[in-house]
Order: structure tokens, then C-alpha cells, then sequence
């Protein structure tokens, strides 16, 4: 089936990257899948039939609250029927080349 895709910076929910808060957007949106930021670090969850998203920072630039240990990381979405197929990118330190993994996402 399709899924239904939000996307928020993610300064608006607190406490910010809070799972059940982003669940609860979600909810509020009507979403199956909400991608957010602003942490700028890179997750992917399943929490209450719903999935949540976080790409990371490509350049890990530190976070708001001056988090520096963050790493380089980047996704790409493909929908390929009933699923959604996430390609994450992290380049970990002292890796000239980033890790790529393959994750895919079905309805619960």
C-alpha cells in the first residue's frame, strides 16, 4: 500500500528527537513515515505503526546544544511497492569512504 510521508525540521517538538513526541506528530499529521532532523544525528525507528526518520547532518556539523561527536551521515528513500527502502551513508572516523546500508521498511 502507499505510505503517507511527513517532513518537519524537528525544532518545533520537544524534547527534541523524543520518539514518543515525534509519534505523536506524526499522528497529527496523518503520516505513516515522518522524516525530522535537527538533532543531526542519523536514526531510523518504529514506534506505534509509525516509522520515524532522522537523515543525520551530511557534514556533522555539531547540534544545537553543542554536541560535536556527530557523524557524517545522509539518506536516500526509495518506495518500491509495498515497501519503503532506506539507503543510509555514514562516514565513520577515520574512513575515507562512507558505509552504506541497505533498510527496508514494511507496515507492522
Amino acid at each position: 500500500g502507499d505510505f503517507k510521508v511527513g517532513v518537519v525540521h524537528g525544532h518545533q517538538i520537544v524534547p527534541w528527537g523524543d520518539s514518543t513526541a515525534l509519534v505523536k506528530f506524526a499522528g497529527r499529521l496523518g503520516v505513516d513515515i515522518l522524516i525530522s532532523g535537527h538533532t543531526h544525528r542519523m536514526s531510523i525507528v518504529e514506534l506505534g505503526g509509525k516509522f520515524l526518520i532522522n537523515p543525520g547532518s551530511v557534514t556533522g556539523a555539531c547540534n544545537s546544544v553543542g554536541e560535536f561527536d556527530i557523524t557524517p551521515s545522509f539518506m536516500l528513500m526509495a518506495v518500491e511497492g509495498p515497501s519503503v527502502v532506506l539507503y543510509t551513508y555514514e562516514l565513520k572516523e577515520g574512513q575515507t569512504e562512507p558505509e552504506v546500508k541497505r533498510h527496508e521498511l514494511k507496515r507492522p
